[in-house]
């Protein structure tokens, strides 16, 4: 059978088993093709058997056979994962050695296996397949009988439902169905496929085609996925709902299985069920010809297997859809590429005469679109669970892939085998840096320049004739005062008595609280280690050594670092030339997994070739993004988050990407002028309905308004005068003005004003008071200028310290100052009153352009931010010191918020940020914690109130903590906080608990750093400055004693 002929008919023996290599080294962490291969072979190509076998505590490694390596020479085909078949009710038991059980069991699963084939042309992975799409529907169901709000429930104003523009359409998650989005959007946008799938029409006599339950499957499912895309061209919504598309796939199969769906797997057999559907209409359309298959030429390529065994070389054709790479232990994608390519040891393939084997994979026909599913989990056999690798993997947005084409092999193995050189080489002058950077025999090395430097410095110091003890001893006894280095037995002899060391003495409080700040130090005494003895002549000599020495080794160092950086740049730049780039692949879409192995969250960041932009696509939520973002969560290492599958197209192939034209016009065809006539009809009809939906909703609100202003028109009883408030209670007002506030500076004003007269009693009111301003700003300066503890800020106390401190211009200085003593609050004597007078007086002389106004009330507005900020921080501890913490989380937010504006304006416009980051991250981690626990009680009540807690504070949260990536600290509490629920998903629990925690998690696990709108700020009680910088200091103080980490 040829290689197409294997790839449009799936009856072929060696089929899979390629992928099931694959798929059984990730599950297993077992390396040893050979071991694999008879694993495969001894379980008749069951994946779930062969797992067993790998993974069973008495499992015997099989004896290599030469037809068993041969096996992964036969035509293959890359397109098919096994995900297990169901447990048969003949249990046959293997533990044993008879070779009969064996035989038996495997007879029975190839039984099992065709039959089933034969009722229903359904393989057993594509039943495996199909209880994942049935969960996904069920839950969709169920979610319309749950009373608490879901995480993608639609808002009744279907103004929130409405498309804006020509924003791309979003596809609503009907239960665990992130998978699903993220691959469709990603094919969807690939224009040419969307042709594909658009103008695809059934076979004409469609009604006498299914002979099986397959085929009776496939055309329903291409008739679903044309209106979804059609509703994704057209749609006035702002997203769409895949039910019906889903419930297509989900009606092929009966099971009650339940697992979110993998995304690798999906795409697998979404190809497999598109191909199966125009390979009937090609069979159709062939007039004789070879029917040409546009999803096989669209999607799949071929590779050369060129090996050796034993010294006998081999080389064979197969076809790959997907083309798998492992992650772990590569830090970039051609070092994937590099090690997927070539298996085993490789220098036989060269030479005539090794007994060596191994393979090399050359690419002899690449698709239009490649596809790579990055293999990031491997089965831990310690834990017997599968994990996610969370490593680090760059990958290019331009990828050149000449190096791994068949037609450049020759020279691609000469460049491998420059690049296998200079990495040797490499390897040689890192290890002999290595030795200059670490140098020394002992556990504590250093640089070898700074060794000879030290040797230098030590050689150079003064000689000293004695030794330092006796030196140190004399000196002490002289001064009358200990050593400082005296040993323990010396200090039990002599004694602290007091008239040796009186307990006043400065020097002895000097040398046992501060050892190395001691200020009395003989003057004779040398700062450092010095030689005893040494002469001018061997001084000189050894400087003169010493300095040769230092400068040879600084020029060793400096060749082998610039060498290292040469070699580096002739491997980066190997493969530059022209003759090597001459097969580009854009980056066409990336589709991301955060969570961990056994459940998680998928979207897609997909590239917008007309706008050059990038777009993040996440269930209904369509926006703009960037390289950086995508970077951020598609490389891995930083977060949960990590690419899980990559799809680069070909950059010279422009039809894959290029808009349709009018043949008549020659105009860009856009939108509905893009559909075929009966999908234009399909849309029409949706975007009626939606539009009755908008209709309904105006005339609903038109309707309550008119009944509204008819109720205001009928007279009412008297309101009943609010009740006034009770003394002790703050009375929730605004923030107080300007005005406001300098009712608490009389009494400041009238310490000025006094002492003014105390002064010049016999002066005039106006020379009084510049006296008394000239006092007061004086006052304030030097308030502006000390340096207090944390607890007493300054800056609450007078506005003036404030625009000191932030370097206020002079005249808005100035005028404040006259404000406050022009205040009404003076007028409560004749010399006051006088002194107000002048002062108003002095205002209403200040022109306009003396003094910027709009500056002069953003100063003041700062301020009033400021007091406002500190409020909010002092109410949100406060509380938190009361455990309050749902309290204390709102009040905080907006203090951090309020606060970074400000000091966004400069460093001491506001308070310490890190102060505030710490408290508000504390109060998320502790309300967590909270939910956790009462989602671990099991009671629906208490469940219920976790997940709202969650839901209404938790997850609005976490882009305020994302958005600066600097943090670390919040970003560790973010994923300490995701980790603590993704920990219940390997967990027994109750269905509904499954499935609450199902609903949850995709918000949870969201990477946006979009900022939600949050409700009002609460309102804040009225103080006066004194009572402010009151509360404040004891807040502040009580901190102090209960230090917190991180401040």
């Amino acid at each position: 059978m040829t290689v197409e002929q294997n790839v449009l008919q799936p009856g072929g023996a060696a089929k899979h088993q390629q992928t099931f290599l694959n798929q059984l080294r990730e599950i297993t962490g077992i390396n040893d093709i050979q071991v694999l291969q008879q694993a495969l072979k001894d379980s008749n190509g069951n994946l779930e058997l062969a797992v067993a076998f790998l993974t069973a505590k008495n499992a015997k490694v099989p004896q290599l056979e030469e037809a068993t390596y041969y096996q992964t020479a036969l035509p293959g085909n890359d397109r098919y994962i096994s995900v297990g078949s169901q447990a048969d009710t003949n249990v046959i038991d293997l533990t044993g050695d008879d070779k009969d059980d064996l035989q038996r069991a495997i007879a029975l699963s190839l039984e099992e296996s065709n039959r089933a084939f034969r009722e229903t042309g359904i393989t057993d992975e594509e039943q495996a397949i199909s209880r994942v799409l049935e969960a996904s529907i069920a839950e969709n169901k169920a979610s319309l009988k749950r009373t608490h709000p879901e995480v993608w429930s639609d808002s009744p104003n279907p103004y929130d439902r409405k498309r804006q523009d020509n924003c791309p359409v979003g596809l609503k998650n009907v239960g665990n169905t992130c998978w699903f989005s993220a691959v469709i959007q990603s094919l969807f946008n690939l224009l040419e496929f969307r042709r594909l799938v658009l103008n695809f029409s059934p076979p004409a006599n469609a009604q006498d085609l299914p002979r099986n339950q397959k085929e009776h499957r496939n055309l329903p499912f291409m008739r679903e996925l044309r209106y979804l895309f059609a509703l994704l061209v057209g749609s006035k919504r702002k997203y769409v709902d895949p039910s019906r598309a889903v419930e297509i796939l989900k009606d092929a199969f009966k099971s009650n299985d339940s697992q979110q769906q993998d995304v690798s797997e999906f795409t697998h057999k979404l190809l497999d069920w598109l191909e199966d559907a125009f390979q009937i209409k090609a069979e159709e359309e062939r007039d004789g010809e070879k029917p040409k298959n546009p999803m096989v030429e669209l999607f799949y390529g071929r590779f050369l297997a060129v090996g050796v065994l034993e010294g006998k070389k081999f080389e064979n054709t197969e076809m790959f859809g997907q083309y798998p790479l492992q992650v772990n232990g590569f830090k970039d994608l051609h070092e994937c590429l590099e090690a997927a390519m070539i298996e085993g040891e490789i220098e036989s393939l060269h030479s005539e005469n090794s007994a060596k084997s191994g393979q090399e994979h050359w690419f002899t026909e690449l698709p239009p679109v490649l596809t790579f599913e990055l293999s990031r989990f491997e089965f831990n056999q310690a834990l017997g669970r599968p994990e996610k690798i969370h490593n680090k993997l760059e990958f290019p947005p331009i990828l050149y892939l000449d190096r791994y084409m068949h037609k450049n092999r020759e020279i691609t193995r000469i460049k491998r085998d420059e690049i296998k050189r200079l990495k040797e080489y490499l390897t040689v002058l890192q290890q002999r840096l290595e030795r200059y950077l670490s140098y020394g025999s002992g556990p504590k090395r250093f640089p070898l320049v700074d060794v000879l430097q030290y040797a230098l410095e030590f050689a150079s110091s003064k000689p000293v004739c004695t030794s330092p003890v006796d030196d140190l001893g004399a000196s002490a006894s002289a001064s009358g005062t200990l050593p400082a280095q005296t040993s323990p037995s010396t200090v039990e002899q002599q004694g602290p008595s007091s008239s040796d060391v009186p307990s006043t003495s400065p020097v002895q409080r000097s040398v046992i609280h501060k050892p190395f700040t001691q200020s009395r130090i003989p003057p004779d005494l040398p700062m450092h280690p010095a030689p005893r003895h040494i002469t001018e002549e061997e001084l000189s000599v050894l400087e003169g050594c010493l300095h040769r020495w230092r400068t040879e080794v600084e020029n060793d160092t400096r060749d082998l670092q610039e060498s290292i950086s040469r070699i580096h740049r002739t491997i980066e730049l190997m493969y530059s030339d022209k003759t090597m780039v001459q097969v580009p692949y854009r980056l066409h879409a990336v589709l991301v997994h955060e969570g961990q192995a056994n459940a998680g969250h998928y979207w897609a960041y997909i590239y917008d070739h007309h706008q050059n932009r990038w777009m993040k696509y996440n269930d209904i939520s369509v926006t703009k993004s960037t390289w950086e973002e995508l970077e951020r969560d598609s490389f891995g290492g930083y977060r949960n988050a990590s690419a899980y599958c990559l799809m680069y197209i070909n950059d010279k192939e422009q039809y894959l990407i290029q808009e349709e034209f009018n043949k008549e016009t020659g105009q860009i065809l856009v939108g509905m002028d893009t559909l075929p006539s009966d999908l234009r009809d399909y849309v029409k009809e949706d975007n009626k309905r939606f539009e009755k939906e908008l209709e309904e909703w105006d005339a609903e609100l038109a309707q309550k308004a008119q009944q509204e202003k008819l109720l205001s028109q009928i007279p009412r009883a008297p309101a009943p005068s609010p009740a006034p408030v009770q003394a002790g209670e703050p009375e929730y007002l605004e923030q107080p003005s300007r005005t406001d506030i300098s009712k608490h500076l009389k009494e400041d004003s009238v310490q000025a004003i006094n002492k003014a007269l105390a002064e010049q009693e016999d002066r005039g009111p106006e020379a009084i008071m510049d006296t008394a301003i000239k006092l007061e700003y004086t006052r304030l300066l030097k308030l502006a200028q000390e340096d207090p503890p944390p607890e007493c800020d300054y800056r609450l106390r007078h506005a003036i310290v404030y625009f000191i401190q932030n370097q206020a211009p002079k005249k808005i200085i100035e005028r404040t100052l006259l404000e406050q003593f022009g205040d009404h609050n003076l007028s409560f004597d004749e010399r006051c009153r006088n002194i107000m007078k002048v002062a108003q007086a002095k205002l209403e002389m200040i022109k306009p352009d003396e003094v910027n106004m709009e500056e002069y009330e953003r100063w003041h507005q700062d301020y009033r931010n400021f007091r406002e900020t500190t409020m909010f921080l002092m109410v949100g501890l406060e509380f938190f010191q009361k455990k309050s913490y749902m309290e204390a989380l709102l009040y905080l937010i907006y203090a951090y918020q309020n606060n970074k504006e400000l000091l966004s304006k400069g460093p001491y416009r506001g308070h310490d940020e890190e102060l505030i980051s710490h408290y508000r991250r504390e109060c998320l981690l502790k309300l967590n914690e909270h939910a956790a626990a009462l989602f671990e009680s099991g009671d629906d009540q208490e469940v219920n109130n976790g997940l709202i807690i969650m839901n209404e504070l938790i997850v609005p949260c976490l882009p305020l903590l994302l958005v600066d990536e600097m943090e670390e600290k919040d970003i560790v509490a973010v994923e300490d906080m995701r980790n603590r629920w993704c920990s219940y998903l390997g967990q027994e629990m109750e269905p509904n608990l499954q499935e609450k925690l199902t609903d949850f998690l995709p918000k949870l696990l969201d990477c946006s750093t979009e900022i939600k709108g949050f409700n009002d700020p609460p309102k804040l009680p009225s103080y006066s400055t004194h009572e402010l910088c009151e509360r404040y200091a004891r807040i502040m103080l009580s901190l102090s004693r209960t230090p917190a980490d991180g401040r």
